[in-house]
């Protein structure tokens, strides 16, 4: 047992450890920290890959429907069709004047020059309705200069089932700009296709299968088992289990409400429910034309070696003349001397160490200092050697 001198001295010595009485000026300081570490959490936090069904799916049979008619675009200036390489101009026009009263007499042949022959389109939305006003897209499609400044004869736009769906005509809506003097040209944009806004008016409508039966279906932009099984899930959880369920890997089959009012109340619900994605599959897209690559975040890559060499193949020719001796009875006569020359640039191997990561991939690409032409060819080549594990898209 401790004595009471002990006990005194031991309690001396616990006392300075006791804590103390934070002040008002370091109780401020604490609060600024902590408001400005939770700011910083919040920007920096990672969000949830989360989206909306209505981002992934459609209704099945709610869609656009592709319109196309042939025209006549009227009051250019002097830009139009040559009429002798483009006769079916001529033939337009001729058959539109006959529908107007007006008979030309036979064997007059018509050089027209504000005229041009036109292939118009537009997307027949899914619910338009007769009266309605839709985009139109006007493309020239003989030799007219410009249609800029054009007008748009009535045109009727035909579905696939050859039946008229909408009338178009208006005033052209042209991008761009040219002009041409003394032999030289000068174009800004593209001077042959146009666009009317609301330039055409919807004369029939197209039926949906919305409202038939008990039950709808939903198509998911890409085919994907997880996100068939995530659409089903959201939708057994808001609506009651048993309401959805997947067929395979892109349609999910709803038991839906047969009242028109009730279903269109169903499916504002349905689209905006939430759904958590998982990673996709890993791709690369490539356009061979522009020479650009895309990839997703999934694409991983293996350790390998790579060699990159350049190969050039430069032709030069040089006209000469070849002059006969005075009085000889020869011709001059110009030849060309061809020069060919190739140069192969030798490319050291480059070890390529794994990329689990996609900045790591991009990084290991980079320090191979190829172009985006090269690349190409390298990413097949790593594809085909297994070391690149990604689907590979050429568009």
């Amino acid at each position: 047992m401790l004595d009471s001198a002990s006990s005194t001295r031991h309690l001396r010595h616990r006392v300075p450890h006791q804590r103390r009485p934070v002040s008002g000026r370091a109780a401020l300081r604490l609060g600024m920290f902590a408001v400005v570490a939770a700011i910083i959490a919040a920007l920096f936090a990672t969000p949830a890959h989360a989206t909306r069904i209505k981002e992934v799916a459609a209704v099945q049979g709610v869609r656009s429907n592709q319109l196309v008619g042939y025209g006549l675009v009227i009051g250019l200036d002097g830009t139009g069709d040559q009429t002798t390489q483009a006769p079916f101009t001529t033939q337009g026009l001729q058959s539109m004047l006959q529908q107007l009263g007006v008979t030309l007499p036979a064997g007059t042949s018509m050089q027209l020059k504000n005229v041009a022959a036109v292939i118009v389109t537009a997307s027949l939305p899914a619910f338009a309705q007769p009266g309605q006003n839709i985009d139109v897209d006007v493309s020239s499609v003989a030799n007219a200069k410009s249609l800029r400044g054009g007008t748009l004869v009535a045109t009727p736009l035909k579905g696939a089932d050859g039946q008229v769906y909408a009338i178009a005509q208006g005033n052209l809506i042209v991008g761009g700009a040219g002009a041409a003097a003394g032999g030289s040209k000068v174009t800004i944009n593209h001077l042959s296709a146009g666009r009317i806004p609301e330039g055409a008016s919807v004369e029939r409508a197209v039926p949906t299968p919305l409202s038939q039966g008990d039950t709808l279906e939903l198509d998911l932009n890409s085919a994907d088992y997880a996100t068939a099984r995530a659409v089903a899930n959201a939708i057994n959880y808001s609506k009651g289990a048993g309401t959805a369920r997947a067929l395979d890997g892109r349609v999910i089959k709803v038991k839906a409400p047969t009242d028109s009012d009730a279903r269109v109340d169903f499916l504002a619900d349905l689209e905006n429910l939430d759904i958590a994605l998982t990673a996709p599959a890993a791709k690369i897209v490539m356009n061979a034309r522009t020479g650009s690559i895309v990839m997703n975040q999934a694409v991983t890559l293996a350790p390998c070696a790579v060699a990159h060499g350049s190969l050039s193949v430069t032709i030069n020719a040089n006209p000469q003349v070849s002059q006969p001796a005075p009085n000889s009875g020869g011709q001059t006569v110009v030849t060309d001397k061809t020069d060919i020359a190739i140069s192969s640039q030798a490319g050291s191997i480059v070890n390529m160490p794994a990329g689990t990561r996609l900045a790591d991939v991009v990084k290991a690409l980079n320090a191979l200092g190829a172009t985006p032409q090269d690349l190409l060819a390298i990413l097949q080549a790593m594809k085909s050697a297994g070391a690149l594990t990604a689907d590979i898209e050429v568009i």
